[in-house]
């Protein structure tokens, strides 16, 4: 039961763990990688249909590269992009400060 609530957990925060990332151009293993390295794992097959879906809603645009190496697709937030990273931050740290204050107050702690 655990691993499925943690799971749905996750599903709801990998947009805005992906959005944050994506302030600067990245090709997608660049991405996974940098998730992976800030405990946010993803999946191949979540991540790369999330970055079509974010690209197709105008969130994204993204642009081939290859001039050294293989040709890579990088993404970078649009503008609509920057503007939703903006207000999902605002509601994150809402929801956060929020689940802080129920849980401490769970806990009995008064501050």
């Amino acid at each position: 039961m655990h691993d499925k609530l943690e799971l749905e957990l996750r599903r709801g925060v990998v947009v805005l763990a992906v959005l944050s990332r994506l302030r600067t151009l990245r090709y997608g293993y660049e991405l996974r990688q940098s998730l992976i390295a800030a405990g946010m794992p993803i999946e191949e097959g979540t991540l790369y249909p999330l970055l079509r879906r974010l690209e197709s809603q105008g969130v994204l645009t993204s642009e081939w590269r290859g001039a050294q190496g293989p040709a890579r697709r990088y993404y970078v937030l649009s503008a609509a992009g920057r503007d939703l990273l903006a207000r999902l931050t605002a509601t994150w740290h809402g929801m956060t400060k929020a689940m802080d204050d129920i849980l401490d107050e769970e806990r009995g702690d008064d501050s």
